[in-house]
């Protein structure tokens, strides 16, 4: 049960500046899209898909080639028409479907007009180029957030188990491939689509991990780069130590909203005020560590659910975890799960590690994870210790490039958007990418909480100010937009 919940969880959560001389949009390759039919996991009515050959390391522009696959849902509305808007929906993860789950989920007619909405598996992942450590199932299971550590022996535990999963990563097919699948990387084979799609510029709507993409692309290519729309947002660092630690703030932001719920619920038997639903979930945790559920699931799994379900505020999702919750109380089995099959998760865990490990140099000594996780366990201790727990980047390779952070040089068209209450990307995160920016970017926060915002929200002030921002340019200055119920 624990690696069909955790991987499952991971996956379905998603869900994420010094510019380098010689890779800027003034040396975009030259390429072509060789369009062909999607794959069959992938089709989708009005969906098409090709693929670019793109440099592996675009120091080296002639050099070997990776190949890069793109996905296109097309304007039906020629007349209204305006350009491409790049998309990304964090991760990293798979982008092809994006553009048809956007769609779906209520991306304005009115954009699909003006856009051709344009997916793409991000380098190492999915159809492009797929990366592998060789990990094993139990490997995949833990995914990309560690464990809760109750101690630093948890800690001392974790890294070893880590440094193996490090050096497969070293050591597999994929190995000479790592160093240049990074978000810089990413952000190239962006430009490189714009470029081959024939259009001058590009705008970008990106959410999560994407924030970060859509910051690095936005500081690497200020002329070719349009409106910018970074939802969910990292901190300027992008998902890095200190990003990933930021989940534990995230989780204790969250809770009370459900805190909130469940005591004014009282048929769950969780609490009557929110300070003892809080009290109900330290007790299920130390409970099922001490005991875990006749499912296998322990303390450690139990936060993790409970971090992945506040991705969502909404009423269904609080019933299913108030009712959960009262199952683990009372000693029932848990209601049945239904978990998607998801395909390519190998490529999908060891491409994301190649990004963030790959982005930014992350501490080597176990002893510095030892110490977060000590202070973050009484400053966040509802998840904090998992969130700074230790992950395969300390065992990885010096990245290859200096980092690229958000710059305020070029042009005022980045619109930040972003729930104050946030599991995985907090408000802090946000704040953060918006001071890097300057200028150049304007932040948008709304009273609720989630993950994700624009279009996969009901909050109508935030989601008319993006949607007028993408259609007519006009970018609103910083602004709350308030909570709003029915």
């Amino acid at each position: 049960m624990r690696k069909s919940m955790s991987l499952a969880a991971v996956v379905t959560a998603a869900a994420a500046l010094v510019i380098t001389p010689g890779v800027s949009s003034a040396t975009t390759p030259v390429t072509e899209v060789k369009w062909a039919a999607c794959p069959s996991d992938v089709a989708a009515p009005g969906l098409e898909c090709g693929t670019m050959q793109v440099p592996l390391d675009y120091r080296k522009p002639s050099g070997r080639k990776t190949e890069v696959m793109i996905s296109r849902l097309a304007s039906q509305n020629p007349q209204k028409r305006r350009g491409i808007l790049l998309t990304n929906p964090g991760g990293p993860s798979e982008g092809l479907t994006f553009p048809v789950l956007l769609k779906a989920l209520g991306l304005p007619q009115s954009v699909l007009d003006a856009y051709d909405v344009i997916g793409m598996d991000p380098r190492g992942i999915g159809y492009s180029s797929p990366s592998t450590c060789d990990m094993t199932d139990e490997q995949m299971a833990d995914g990309s957030v560690p464990p809760y550590a109750d101690s630093s022996a948890d800690v001392r535990q974790r890294a070893a188990e880590v440094k193996k999963i490090a050096e497969q990563c070293l050591k597999s097919s994929t190995a000479d491939e790592l160093p240049y699948n990074t978000t810089q990387n990413i952000a190239r084979d962006l430009d490189t689509a714009r470029a081959a799609l024939g259009e001058k510029k590009a705008s970008f709507l990106g959410y999560s991990y994407g924030s970060y993409l859509g910051s690095v692309y936005a500081t690497l290519f200020p002329k070719t780069s349009d409106r910018v729309v970074l939802d969910s947002n990292l901190p300027k660092t992008g998902w890095d130590v200190e990003g990933g630690r930021l989940m534990g703030r995230g989780v204790e932001d969250t809770f009370p909203d459900f805190a909130k719920w469940a005591a004014a619920h009282p048929e769950y038997g969780l609490g009557t005020t929110p300070a003892q639903v809080k009290a109900k979930f330290f007790d299920l945790a130390a409970r099922l560590d001490e005991k875990p559920s006749v499912e296998g699931i322990d303390g450690k799994l139990f936060r993790f659910t409970v971090f992945t379900r506040l991705y969502s505020t909404s009423e269904a999702t609080f019933k299913k975890m108030a009712t959960s919750w009262q199952a683990f109380d009372t000693g029932q089995p848990q209601p049945p799960e239904e978990f998607p099959e998801v395909p390519r998760v190998q490529a999908l865990l060891a491409g994301r590690l190649h990004v963030i490990c790959g982005d930014s140099a992350w501490p080597t000594s176990v002893a510095t994870y030892e110490r977060n996780v000590a202070i973050d366990r009484i400053k966040h201790p509802m998840f904090g210790a998992a969130a700074a727990n230790i992950q395969p980047c300390a065992f990885w390779p010096k990245p290859v490039e200096k980092q690229v952070l958000p710059s305020g040089k070029g042009p005022r068209n980045v619109l930040l958007v972003q729930n104050e209450r946030d599991p995985a990307t907090p408000l802090a995160g946000a704040q953060s990418t918006r001071r890097a920016f300057g200028d150049r970017a304007a932040l948008i926060t709304i009273d609720q909480g989630g993950h994700g915002a624009y279009a996969l929200g009901k909050n109508k002030c935030a989601n008319d100010k993006v949607t007028a921002y993408l259609l007519g340019g006009e970018r609103p200055n910083d602004t709350k937009c308030a909570a709003e119920t029915g």
